[in-house]
């Protein structure tokens, strides 16, 4: 499944120059990300939609937040994974940390299941419909309408809608300055 909508040239072009700045070959950060090296190769040269999981598993390993890649969105950008669609509606900066704001909407009967972000990342979830079970995949949290979850989200970390209604939520990820 197609993670983003937009210019999949852009976002590769944004990504193999953060590749290059940190000095890494694509074998090395294909390795490192657990991707195939056709794989970031073709989403490097824009002929290849990643899913969401590879899209957390490269910019995990370069450490930057996956907004970084997405460019500034003129308008909203739309990513897709396995059980969840999360419109990007923010990305801002404060002392050094980085936040995104996501409308996130998860249909019933689905899991997804992303990679560890890089260290020290946290996720914050409020509901507003339906109830959601998330967090990391040995101890995930429940919360229904009003409800709050957070959680360090440097492990590798899920969502559930529980349930036949579908969750409606705000999603808040902070991405501390990497080193």
């Amino acid at each position: 499944m197609s993670a983003i909508d937009g210019d999949l040239r852009e976002v590769g072009a944004r990504l193999r120059r953060m590749r290059e700045e940190r000095g890494l070959s694509l074998s090395e950060l294909a390795r490192r990300a657990g991707v195939g090296k056709a794989t970031l190769s073709g989403v490097e040269t824009g002929v290849r939609n990643p899913t969401l999981d590879t899209l957390w598993a490269i910019t995990a390993q370069l450490g930057v937040p996956i907004a970084a890649i997405l460019g500034t969105p003129a308008e909203s950008v739309v990513m897709r994974g396995e059980a969840v669609v999360a419109t990007l509606l923010e990305v801002f900066e404060d002392e050094g940390v980085t936040y995104e704001l996501y409308r996130m909407r998860v249909p019933p009967g689905g899991t997804q299941t992303s990679p560890a972000h890089h260290e020290g990342v946290t996720e914050h979830i409020t509901v507003f419909t339906g109830t959601l079970s998330a967090g990391p995949l040995d101890s995930p949290q429940v919360a229904g309408p009003g409800g709050y979850l957070t959680w360090r989200s440097d492990v590798p970390h899920g969502y559930t809608a529980v349930g036949a209604e579908e969750v409606l939520a705000s999603l808040l990820i902070r991405y501390p300055a990497t080193r």
